[in-house]
């Protein structure tokens, strides 16, 4: 038997039972459906699989939403998820047991975590053409083959991730680490990749100017690809608390507040020389000039309406946040036509003329000093501890919490 957070029994609590003076979060966070039990940890599901022993597993957005049921049930992502659940796929790990056709890994290895379960893994041959493509978040086949539905470990009942001591995984997922890379570093290979691909599929021009909106993980990441991509850049950080600011500016970008919403339209436009339209009600908008390119790391209906506001005439918003749908008035993305691009992950990424995994690229800046994200990873817990983790995620106002992660070495 081993230990694992699984998502999908029996709330210890129920709603009635709760503190209605908490915050909203927090009640949620009472009464999810996830406990930390011993369970079975299964066959491997092929003899090119491998099983891997959890070192550190970082906690994505995506995981602290699933955990306080922060979303529409009509989500068509639900399509191409199976329960139960053992969430995280943000996972340094090391090799524990290796199947008879799992090539190219030893026992002990340490290894990252490619998290995706697209054709390879789901033994699909010949892969289809977003796989071959290098596509890998964007697989035909995420419902298809030896595994249950899921898109990548940690929401498929067969791939259980990170959130737990053991997990399986096909040897093309292993990604080996070198020693000079810390666990510390490696744990933040995930937010990094998804940050990369937004950047290098959506790259702003030279000089700029561009925003990145929300400095929690993915903000962060994006502002240091930015920084090591696209020094001449000139960027614009969206801060929620002062911390967010402070480590902002660290990174190069100029810090500007996330209130009122006119604070965010007035600085963008005098960074960039950009006219100030008010309308009757709501705030302004910039027209003409803005931003070239806003990347958006939360994608709420506040960060949406002010996104539209900011960017510049066909200029380009790219959305690698993911927030509960809502109403926003989008008057200026159709009349500045605008590009709104959803940036899903990563997978095979092109940097500097060289194409390889979007984890190999980030290993590689880190071990030639062009990242250099200390100080991101702000906490680590142990299993037991999750429900002050996830308290530390929803309060990091006060915490100052960026990247929170499990330890279990």
């Amino acid at each position: 038997m081993v230990r694992a957070l699984v998502y999908g029994v029996a709330p210890a609590v129920q709603p009635d039972e709760v503190d209605p003076t908490l915050p909203e979060g927090e009640r949620r966070l009472a009464v999810t459906p996830m406990a930390l039990q011993d369970v079975e940890p299964g066959e491997l599901p092929g003899p090119d699989w491998v099983r891997l022993r959890t070192r550190m597993t970082g906690i994505c957005g995506s995981d602290t939403k699933q955990v306080l049921a922060d979303g529409d049930p009509d989500n068509a992502m639900t399509a191409l998820i199976s329960f139960p659940q053992v969430l995280g796929h943000e996972v340094v790990a090391e090799v524990a047991e290796v199947g008879a056709d799992a090539s190219g890994l030893d026992i002990g290895q340490r290894v990252l975590l490619n998290p995706w379960l697209s054709c390879a893994p789901r033994g699909i041959a010949p892969v289809c053409p977003a796989c071959a493509d290098g596509d890998l978040s964007l697989c035909h086949n995420f419902a298809e083959g030896r595994l249950q539905p899921g898109i990548h470990v940690g929401n498929s009942a067969d791939a259980p991730g990170g959130f737990g001591e053991f997990l399986p995984a096909h040897a093309s997922m292993c990604i080996p680490l070198p020693d000079d890379v810390p666990d510390e570093v490696a744990v933040l290979a995930d937010p990094v990749s998804v940050s990369l691909h937004a950047v290098t599929r959506n790259p702003p021009p030279d000089g700029g100017p561009a925003v990145v909106y929300g400095i929690g993980a993915l903000g962060t990441t994006t502002l240091e690809i930015l920084r090591a991509l696209h020094p001449g850049v000139q960027v614009l950080a969206v801060w929620q608390h002062p911390l967010q600011a402070a480590l902002a500016e660290r990174l190069g970008a100029t810090a500007i507040t996330s209130t009122p919403a006119e604070a965010i339209v007035a600085a963008v436009g005098d960074a960039t020389g950009a006219r100030v339209r008010t309308p009757f009600l709501g705030a302004p908008m910039l027209q003409p000039g803005g931003a070239d390119v806003v990347y958006d790391t939360v994608a709420s209906t506040e960060t949406l309406e002010v996104g539209v506001r900011i960017t510049r005439p066909r200029g380009t918003m790219v959305l690698t946040g993911v927030a509960t749908p809502g109403r926003f008035e989008w008057t200026p993305w159709y009349f500045k036509e605008l590009r709104l691009v959803g940036s899903n992950a990563f997978g095979i990424e092109e940097v500097d003329g060289l194409r390889q995994h979007a984890m190999q690229h980030y290993l590689d800046l880190v071990r030639a000093g062009r990242i250099d994200l200390d100080g991101m990873l702000t906490h680590t817990y142990r299993l037991e501890d999750w429900r002050e983790a996830f308290t530390t995620i929803l309060r990091a106002h006060e915490t100052g919490a960026v990247k929170v992660a499990f330890d279990l070495r």
